[in-house]
């Protein structure tokens, strides 16, 4: 390194040791003077709080001293209650207290602090050690020595948190209220002591045809408004001097009927405000009730005509409550019973009517109406006059507007007239029963009466030709196989006559699996070889009378089979499911039926053909059957195209 170099790098260091020297000496005197401000302002504080002791001891609010920089110096009792800070063993800054976002609001409060000296009625958020929010009003001043240098500030605390809360709760329900006024269905006007609009609704606006906001009324001198809304009223005069009357009373007016050129009726409330004994203004409603008064009026009319009807109608009405005390009656009770409502008026129904054996009636169907049964029921009683008759009674509970059961409300209707049909009805149909009966004892006994010397005669004609075979000779032998022929037929008409006259009787309803019931009887018919019989499809189970069911179907596949007469003959049987029904039908491809004899071969003794093995009873007794399971039959059919015979029976 050269000489010059050396030099100018001694000179730097000189430089360099020179400042820093210089540095250490300001460094010195701050210190110095920072001390001796410390020093000043301690004893200041100590005076100060020697002279304030007394006073903030006891004060309910915190009280702070702080230094210029923020840094708390003093808590009082309170104040150290309020944020939780103990400074006497933890430093604390007031940039720790303040909340975030009410950070800027108080940097620019304390920025007037130091300006002016103080500032007043701040109000703002902090955090307590805990980092519990709450809300404060603080009142601060600047502290100065005795050279008006300001060295701390102080500052009384107040907690207003439950304020705040409180003022927040007011608001919404201020907010809540003119929220509910402002949109009631009723017209408000609100009016202070000089008859100056303070609040109105949407609904005032409308029913008076005022063309603007409520809020831009506000403020407005309602002492003309009367005058100008008169011409709405149908009696314009009546209207505005009855707001002065009620004005000049300021007393409370509940229920004024006005009625607008428009129909409308409107029903108005006026409520004077008072305060501390001071009148502070009036509160307006107006309500339509228009609809009320229509209704009300039509509500009447009804009474009026079911009332009439009530009074007048043939059935007895009788209203009791629930200690079964008569409350009302109506003129047809008190015909069918021969008293007076005077007389019935407070009595107990259940002791003035029933007679003995049904005196518990009452009393248990009262019990069924405070359980809100309705029912009907009979009733023997005694009238005032001592006739005995039946009453049906239906009754019902009565129940007031909260809906509960206050007592009943009966209708009555006198049957002793047709109790007395029932009673000679049952002893009709126990005679007829009984006929019945024996009218089957007899058919049965004439049946075998008959058949008997049908038999003999059968039995004679037998023996002669057996006796008499070789002296005979062919016209007798001709004669003597008439008259079997003739035996036979009227024994199996005998049976015939038999069988209709019991189809009715004796009737056993159980399910009936019809398919099976047919495959049965095909196998066991007597059916010609050249006939085929076929069952189309699954026939299903009904509800009947078996046995019955098993004649109509042999009735029909054996008259089906007796007029066949082609070399191919068949028979089908099918049916088709109906929406409350089951349709059978019986197909053949016999000689058929000419169309005006559709409806004579089922009335009994009506035979086509004069066939020996017929007697013109089958069909009457397939559908008298049929008829006593509530089914139909008919038939369809033409001559050399067959027959088709379908009846029904319910699912």
């Amino acid at each position: 390194m050269s000489q010059d170099q050396l030099d100018i790098l001694k000179r730097a260091l000189d430089r360099e040791k020179k400042a820093r020297k210089a540095a250490e000496k300001i460094l010195e005197e701050k210190s110095r003077e920072l001390y001796q401000t410390s020093q000043k302002l301690e004893k200041l504080l100590d005076e100060k709080s020697t002279q304030l002791q007394g006073i903030f001891e006891n004060i309910v609010d915190a009280y702070v001293v702080m230094d210029i920089n923020g840094n708390v110096l003093k808590f009082n009792e309170a104040a150290t209650k309020l944020f939780g800070y103990d400074i006497d063993v933890e430093s604390l800054n007031v940039e720790n207290l303040i909340h975030k976002d009410d950070f800027a609001y108080a940097m620019s409060s304390f920025s007037e602090l130091q300006t002016k000296g103080f500032f007043k009625d701040y109000e703002a958020r902090i955090y307590t050690k805990s980092k519990e929010v709450k809300w404060v009003h603080i009142n601060a001043s600047v502290v100065y020595d005795k050279y008006k240098t300001p060295i701390a500030a102080q500052g009384i605390v107040r907690d207003i948190t439950d304020l705040k809360a409180s003022a927040e709760d007011l608001i919404k329900s201020e907010s809540r209220l003119s929220s509910l006024i402002l949109n009631l269905d009723s017209a408000v006007l609100l009016e202070d002591e000089n008859r100056e609009i303070v609040l109105t609704n949407k609904r005032f606006c409308d029913l008076f045809s005022i063309p603007i906001e409520p809020d831009l009324l506000k403020g407005q001198d309602c002492s003309d408004a009367a005058a100008q809304s008169k011409i709405l009223f149908e009696n314009e005069n009546e209207f505005v001097n009855r707001i002065d009357e009620i004005l000049k009373n300021k007393t409370t007016v509940l229920g004024d009927e006005l009625i607008m050129k428009n129909g409308t009726v409107l029903e108005r409330d006026f409520v004077p405000i008072i305060k501390n004994e001071i009148y502070r203004g009036h509160l307006w409603t107006y309500r339509d009730v228009t609809l009320n008064r229509t209704y009300r009026k039509s509500l009447e009319t009804q009474k009026q005509k079911y009332s009439n009807i009530i009074a007048n109608m043939n059935l007895g009405l009788v209203e009791v409550n629930n200690d079964d005390e008569i409350l009302m009656i109506n003129q047809s009770f008190s015909e069918m019973s021969g008293y007076a409502e005077s007389e019935l008026i407070g009595k107990r129904g259940g002791k003035v009517f029933p007679i003995s054996e049904d005196s518990d009636v009452i009393q248990k169907e009262n019990e069924k109406r405070q359980n809100g049964e309705s029912n009907s029921y009979e009733l023997k009683v005694k009238t005032k006059n001592g006739d005995i008759r039946h009453w049906l009674i239906s009754g019902a509970p009565n129940y007031d507007l909260n809906g509960k059961v206050v007592g009943s409300i009966g209708i009555h209707l006198d049957i002793t007239d047709l109790k007395s049909l029932e009673i000679q009805k049952e002893k009709l149909l126990a005679k007829l029963e009984k006929s019945n009966d024996e009218l089957q004892e007899y058919a049965h006994i004439v049946s075998h009466d008959l058949k008997s010397p049908l038999r003999s005669i059968d039995a004679l004609v037998n023996w002669l030709k057996e006796d008499n075979k070789d002296k005979l000779d062919e016209v007798s032998l001709q004669n003597f196989n008439h008259i079997e022929t003739t035996l036979e037929k009227m024994e199996q008409l005998i049976t015939d006559v038999l069988n209709y006259s019991s189809v009715g009787s004796n009737n056993e309803t159980t399910e009936v699996d019809t398919h099976t019931l047919v495959n049965d009887l095909v196998n066991i018919l007597f059916i010609p070889d050249h006939i085929e019989v076929k069952v189309l499809s699954r026939l299903p189970i009904v509800v009947g009378d078996k046995t019955k069911l098993l004649q109509v179907f042999q009735n029909l596949i054996s008259n089906a089979a007796k007029f066949i007469h082609v070399d191919k003959g068949l028979i089908e049987i099918d049916v088709k499911e109906r929406e409350n029904a089951y349709e059978f039908s019986v197909k053949d491809n016999g000689i058929g039926i000419e169309k005006h004899f559709h409806d004579k071969i089922f009335k009994i003794f009506h035979s086509l053909n004069k066939n020996k093995d017929s007697t013109g009873i089958g069909l009457s007794i397939v559908k008298k059957i049929i008829n006593l399971h509530k089914g139909e039959i008919w038939l369809d059919s033409e001559p050399g195209k067959g027959s088709t015979f379908y009846f029904t029976l319910k699912k």
